[in-house]
């Protein structure tokens, strides 16, 4: 995901007015060392061509940004210091786009920057214009690091903005914890919930023809070494990943969330192996119809450049701070580490799908990342949030042994923060695991933009 920023350098003593020691006021070298500090973070710089300094070149400048839509948001950088009331009014303007401002002052007592950037700080403040304040110089990566969150979580906010989620089947499994209120979503994300009953997939699935069944066992050759035993549970399997593809193509769903069980799950197939499928497409999805598990998997997937896993928080080891996430077979299959490449399995349980299907079997890859999930406390929107590194165990066969079940995807994340803590606050029986440096603090600035709470171990 690349974020693109609105840059604005502002200031009073600009033209390249001379302070008394023959100085330029503004640093035309730092402001594009500024720049290319953020481009080196892989954001994308929409520089605006004048320092603003005067009340119509404000209202130019930020109008110009407000009715781009491909701005994420806007970074006001202090060059000297400004008359703040020139700037206060187009600010509350453009923050009427939903777009959120950051101010960015770089310190250094040459030119007066931090006079600049303080009192535009204070301004905002006083008139209660919401915004980010951020005080450091272009090689601080620390502060460097707090602007590119900031962005990368005003372009989820604004992906999520008139997006639609699918839902395919009511509440699965008697889930209480993974429910949503579909005005509370509109109000807090300008998300709408589109439901569907399962007839539609149903009938989909069952009317996938030859010719597109073989263009499904191309796409498995993509992720896996083999083609599964073709029976009539991997046709089906298979099938029901096709017609979800299509459904959610049809409808324009950004993402989505599938009841599963009780349902298809008896009356057709388990549906792990097109979860798997369509988590590996890049498709944010979740299973028994969870909202607030499909929300946390749509922020990480947009937020990293591997796929997430979303699976039981199946056991947790206070000594080892080991986090045990088994998912029931759904997993992107290209999560794999070389220790245990993805395979095909059942999906095991008739209890929870008679029908049968196939699921993925695999160990998720070393590497680092976070394990979070949005939920609420009593109505409030809260996200927990800690880092973790996944890692394979060296008896790893003994390991998997270890839940009864070992032919089921599994992922060994070691947390560093306080277990208990993460055991009050966690919200649900699914951990969603994210790879990637640098998520945690994006979640974080989500949650801020987004006014829930966040809970940050």
């Amino acid at each position: 995901m690349m974020a693109k920023i609105g840059f604005i350098v502002y200031g009073v003593h600009k033209d390249g007015l001379l302070d008394p020691s023959g100085q330029p006021f503004i640093d035309a070298g730092l402001v594009d060392r500024s720049m290319k500090a953020l481009e080196s973070k892989g954001l994308s710089l929409v520089a605006h061509d004048t320092v603003i300094a005067s009340k119509k070149e404000a209202k130019e400048a930020l109008l110009k940004f407000k009715h781009d839509e491909s701005i994420d948001c806007l970074v006001l950088f202090s060059g000297t210091w400004v008359w703040a009331a020139h700037l206060v009014a187009a600010v509350r303007d453009f923050i009427g786009s939903g777009k959120p401002v950051l101010i960015w002052t770089h310190p250094g007592s040459q030119g007066w920057r931090p006079v600049g950037g303080f009192v535009l700080h204070g301004a905002l403040l006083e008139v209660g214009i919401p915004h980010a304040f951020v005080y450091g110089a272009s090689d601080d990566d620390a502060q460097i690091s707090k602007i590119t969150a900031f962005a990368k979580a005003a372009a989820l906010k604004n992906m999520l903005n008139m997006s639609t989620i699918g839902v395919f089947g009511g509440r699965g499994m008697g889930q209480t914890c993974g429910v949503a209120d579909p005005s509370q979503w509109m109000r807090v994300f300008g998300v709408d919930i589109d439901s569907y009953d399962t007839t539609e997939l149903l009938e989909t699935a069952k009317s996938i023809t030859e010719a597109e069944l073989v263009e499904g066992k191309v796409r498995l050759l993509k992720s896996f070494s083999h083609l599964p035993e073709m029976d009539e549970s991997a046709k089906r399997s298979i099938s029901l990943y096709l017609a979800l593809k299509k459904l959610v193509a049809k409808y324009g769903f950004d993402f989505y969330t599938i009841q599963s069980f009780p349902g298809l799950g008896d009356d057709y197939c388990a549906t792990c192996f097109a979860q798997s499928m369509m988590l590996d497409d890049g498709v944010p999805t979740s299973t028994l119809s969870d909202f607030n598990t499909a929300m946390t998997v749509f922020l990480l997937m947009k937020l990293s450049e591997s796929p997430v896993y979303y699976g039981d928080l199946q056991h947790v080891d206070r000594a080892l701070k080991e986090v045990k996430i088994i998912g029931d077979g759904a997993v992107p299959p290209s999560l794999a580490g070389e220790f245990d490449p993805p395979g095909y399995a059942g999906h095991g349980i008739a209890t929870e799908g008679a029908a049968g299907g196939l699921s993925v079997r695999l160990t998720c890859k070393p590497g680092k990342g976070v394990l979070a999930r949005l939920g609420r406390f009593n109505g409030e929107l809260v996200m927990v949030v800690t880092e973790c590194e996944v890692r394979v165990p060296e008896n790893l066969e003994e390991r998997k042994q270890e839940c009864g079940i070992p032919f089921w995807p599994h992922a060994f994340a070691y947390v560093d923060c306080d277990i208990d803590a993460l055991l009050e606050n966690y919200m649900n029986e699914y951990g969603v695991l994210g790879y990637g440096e640098g998520l945690c603090q994006a979640l974080e600035a989500f949650c801020g933009m987004c006014g829930i709470r966040a809970i940050i171990l």
